[in-house]
């Protein structure tokens, strides 16, 4: 089925492109999520302004994406939490931790997908995490983490 995408789909399709996709991943997927129209002569003669629509998006997401790296890029926050008699963390300090940490300390609301922490933390020390908000932006934060008395 050929659809119109009307949003940006990651891994799929910009915003105005035209695509040849599977009939039931469009039906049940795309059209009723709004994201993308069968590709009708009617919907195709408004294909510049979903273009246009799309770029202004993408533009406005990606200032946005950017100030936060801006923000968050050096800074420095500590995690405590109980250790074992070894010296190792009960569980570890994972990704959504430090995205509750961040959201905490910074007042804005940071997803734990946009961090890449490779392994979770599993000793006190220190460590640095790079967040990756797209392909271009990124931005490293420092962690401390810290045995809880």
């Amino acid at each position: 089925m050929e659809i119109v995408f009307t949003k940006d789909v990651p891994n799929q399709a910009r915003a105005g492109e035209i695509r040849r996709v599977a009939d039931g991943f469009a039906r049940n997927y795309l059209i009723p999520r709004g994201l993308a129209e069968v590709a009708t002569p009617e919907v195709l003669k408004r294909l510049h302004k979903i273009k246009a629509a799309g770029d202004e998006t993408r533009i406005r997401e990606t200032q946005v994406m950017e100030e936060l790296a801006e923000a968050l890029d050096g800074v420095q926050i500590t995690v405590t939490a109980r250790i074992t008699p070894t010296g190792r963390y009960y569980g570890a300090i994972s990704g959504s931790r430090i995205a509750d940490e961040l959201t905490a300390s910074l007042g804005r609301e940071i997803d734990r997908r946009l961090i890449e922490a490779g392994e979770p933390i599993r000793e006190p020390g220190e460590y640095q995490v790079v967040l990756r908000f797209s392909s271009e932006i990124e931005a490293t934060i420092y962690i401390i983490a810290e045995a809880e008395e």
